[in-house]
């Protein structure tokens, strides 16, 4: 039995390969001082505004569990602290400590040399065509289906 023409590219796999690609060499940039994408990403996101722990989650794309884990991880290493939120007394907030807030710088220009080096071969015109198509494909409003595979990331 022969297997059905494909009548297009399989850009799902594609995706997601370019996607483990750039998370894994992000992964090996960031840990030469001791980060991972994720602590990277919640230490980037509270520095921007006063956030609980539900809302940085959401805006990482992490679950509860794995936010839990990665803020457990930023107090011990004295990156970040759980506080007291100054707007709501019930929130708590996680606040990046002045260590944590160079780490998050370091890590931020590590990531801006890592994206820097893989669309370096790319001429500029074709650059921001492709950024665009990315965001366009990023910001695309989930369709209801079965069961997801991934929650869409917080926008």
């Amino acid at each position: 039995m022969a297997a059905p023409v494909r009548t297009q590219l399989d850009i799902s796999r594609l995706l997601t390969e370019a996607g483990t690609v750039l998370s894994n060499r992000l992964a090996a940039a960031l840990a030469e001082v001791d980060l991972t994408p994720r602590a990277q990403c919640v230490l980037i996101h509270a520095l921007e505004e006063e956030r609980t722990q539900i809302q940085l989650a959401a805006l990482a794309g992490l679950d509860k569990t794995t936010m839990v884990g990665t803020v457990d991880d930023l107090e011990r290493r004295g990156l970040a602290e759980r506080r007291p939120s100054a707007t709501d007394r019930r929130a708590r907030i996680i606040a990046v400590t002045e260590p944590g807030r160079a780490a998050a710088e370091e890590g931020q220009r590590i990531v801006d040399r890592v994206h820097e080096e893989v669309l370096a071969d790319v001429e500029p015109a074709r650059r921001e065509v492709f950024l665009d198509l990315l965001i366009g494909l990023a910001s695309a409003e989930p369709v209801p289906g079965p069961k997801a595979i991934r929650r869409p990331r917080g926008r």
